[in-house]
């Protein structure tokens, strides 16, 4: 059974940072493509990252990019995203995902604020 579970988020004021962990199991983590997903009040759920099996190769949303960073450590079955200069824009339930035998899957999500 796939479980995904997501911690590190809270309260931060705008240019601060989080570092958001997704632990993962029920599926052979070192090769599946780990994402990260966020839904800001009243919008849909976007992809905000993403990074293949094969470390160094991610993608980023490109409200994000040059501020978040996708990582992964394949020997504990946990992935990171590590936030910077974050904006009240970045507000938002933060969800891990990965694709499994044709299903997608997600954990209970973490919330983040950005508020002065």
């Amino acid at each position: 059974q796939v479980r995904l579970v997501e911690s590190g988020g809270g309260l931060v004021r705008p240019g601060g940072s989080l570092r958001l962990s997704c632990a993962a199991s029920g599926f052979a983590f070192a090769s599946r493509t780990m994402n990260w997903y966020r839904q800001g009040p009243g919008k849909e759920r976007e992809l905000v990252a993403f990074m293949f099996h094969v470390v160094s190769s991610s993608n980023y949303a490109e409200s994000v990019k040059g501020r978040f960073t996708i990582s992964r450590d394949n020997d504990t079955n946990t992935t990171y995203l590590q936030m910077d200069d974050l904006k009240p824009e970045d507000t938002g339930v933060y969800y891990c995902s990965v694709v499994f035998r044709g299903q997608r899957h997600f954990g209970q999500g973490t919330q983040v604020t950005v508020s002065s």
